[in-house]
């Protein structure tokens, strides 16, 4: 089956590991975009929706992470709800969400002004991150390890 999630535990471990650490370089990126894109003279268009990009990667990869056995359309389906649930929270107002939305952990998780344009970006990094998750899979040494990982297994259960 075409782009089937692993069902040995250890490679389940390894592919949820790999994408927590991808995350971690994508949140990394993001907050870089973001904090340094401007002073860099980054196009505004480039930081606003390059951030939105990257957040929509993050998402996608902490599904994956959090539900490792579904496929990669079942982890961007969940993805892109969450994303348009989010983007339309913020036609929500009440006091303590608005509050929230005014720190810096707000504004980064949940943003501040409503914008289809927003779920535009959130579909484009989602669909990055797949194609991330997948090259990251099709890689040698990612293979190489998941063959050994499953013949340590199989030879355990002997």
């Amino acid at each position: 089956m075409h782009g089937a999630q692993p069902v040995n535990p250890i490679a389940l471990r390894q592919r949820s590991l790999i994408r927590a650490a991808l995350a971690l370089v994508v949140i990394a990126s993001g907050l870089g975009l973001r904090w340094y894109g401007f002073p860099l003279g980054l196009p505004a268009f480039v930081v606003k929706y390059g951030g939105s990009l990257l957040w929509a990667t993050m998402v996608f990869l902490l599904v994956g992470v959090l539900l490792p056995r579904l496929s990669r359309a079942q982890i961007a389906a969940i993805a892109m709800a969450i994303a348009v649930v989010v983007e339309l929270s913020r036609l929500v107002h009440t006091p303590w969400l608005d509050a929230f939305r005014l720190t810096t952990a707000g504004a980064l998780l949940l943003g501040r002004i409503f914008s289809l344009w927003n779920l535009v970006a959130y579909a484009v990094g989602i669909a990055f991150g797949v194609w991330l998750d997948d090259r990251v899979a099709r890689n040698p040494i990612s293979r190489r390890r998941g063959k050994l990982n499953s013949q340590e297994a199989g030879s355990t259960r002997e």
